[in-house]
């Protein structure tokens, strides 16, 4: 026995060799990342880089999904029938009595929805008149006594799945949808309020198209497409020639508000303002700053450097050091009279 396990585990086995093989793809993939990855321009790095950049303040990054993601309840609804088939083939409690053809029966029936949501174009007005007509179909019946056989008609529907066949269902229903979030991050517009930018490769291969050469459309005429979150942005060009892009984005709500704000604006670069440091004066220069103009004139503000001390004012003329006045000289027949005595003494006099 021991022989056996080491003759399966040999250097030359299957199973080594599948060992090999794995270990090759992984080293591939590796170096694969590693050469390419500098390169690479995915939808994440245009969002930081748009997010990042002071001078935009609105802009829109979408992708279009597969008309696969429409059927997201068919995979939950996948999801919840094999983890009950799990637990009736277990007969774990009351779950072991649960009819496998039921479950078969509700699985197709959400199946069914998803099927004509996505094939369709499902209008409110056209579910309106969906809704009566079955209603007066139901009510004709009713009168021939033939709902019960009619319903029962849809009964042959019902079929059974394993729980593994449920679970195989919603993985490949999630791989589908995986791929096409994967194929988004390389396949994306980008709308800013001055150009449009469309991605279509893994490197820099894309296109910039002007504001005025191309108009958007918001399309949420699907009912059903609406109710699930979803809605289509159709981008046309001005070139007739070129078709229109049109897009299947999720919460289409949002992304119609963003895009009404982006196309409502037009962004123009403001100058950076550059800072110059002016010469120091010398100390003691004048600095003449002018005012705004008066009624009167110019008013005119002479200032001084901050870092000197103001020069003093000019010392002016004490009115104790004026000289008098010349006196005009006394006749000739008149007595001289006596000099006038100093102010100090007539004071002292006086007192």
């Amino acid at each position: 026995m021991m022989a056996a396990a080491q003759e399966q585990w040999s250097w030359t086995s299957n199973g080594m060799i599948a060992l090999y093989i794995a270990l090759g793809v992984l080293a591939a993939a590796v170096a694969g990342w590693l050469l390419v990855r500098r390169t690479l321009r995915t939808r994440l790095e245009m969002v930081r880089s748009l997010r990042q950049d002071p001078d935009m303040s609105d802009w829109l990054v979408i992708f279009g999904w597969t008309p696969k993601v429409l059927y997201v309840p068919t995979i939950l609804a996948a999801v919840s029938a094999s983890i009950l088939m799990f637990l009736q083939e277990s007969g774990w409690g009351i779950f072991g009595g649960i009819n496998p053809r039921i479950v078969g029966g509700v699985w197709f029936a959400v199946f069914l929805i998803n099927f004509l949501i996505e094939e369709y174009s499902v209008t409110l007005k056209l579910l309106i008149i969906f809704f009566a007509c079955t209603g007066f179909l139901l009510l004709w019946l009713h009168l021939l006594g033939w709902v019960t056989g009619f319903l029962g008609l849809f009964t042959h529907l019902a079929f059974s799945i394993s729980g593994t066949g449920y679970l195989l269902i919603a993985v490949i229903g999630a791989l589908t949808i995986g791929i096409s979030w994967l194929r988004g991050l390389f396949y994306y517009i980008a709308i800013t309020p001055n150009n449009l930018g469309i991605q279509s490769g893994p490197a820099e291969a894309g296109e910039q198209i002007g504001r005025e050469d191309y108009s958007t459309k918001v399309d949420t005429s699907d009912f059903l497409e609406r109710l699930l979150g979803f809605g289509r942005i159709i981008v046309i060009f001005k070139d007739r020639g070129r078709p229109p892009l049109n897009l299947l984005v999720w919460r289409v709500d949002r992304k119609a508000e963003m895009l009404e704000k982006v196309r409502a604006k037009l962004t123009v670069d403001q100058p950076q303002a550059v800072l110059t440091r002016q010469p120091v004066p010398p100390p003691g220069t004048s600095i003449r700053v002018e005012t705004r103009a008066t009624e009167e004139g110019r008013a005119v503000v002479d200032a001084a450097r901050g870092d000197t001390p103001p020069s003093s004012p000019a010392p002016q003329a004490s009115p104790l050091s004026v000289p008098p006045a010349p006196q005009a000289p006394p006749p000739s027949g008149s007595p001289a009279s006596p000099p006038a005595p100093p102010e100090n003494e007539s004071s002292e006099t006086e007192q």
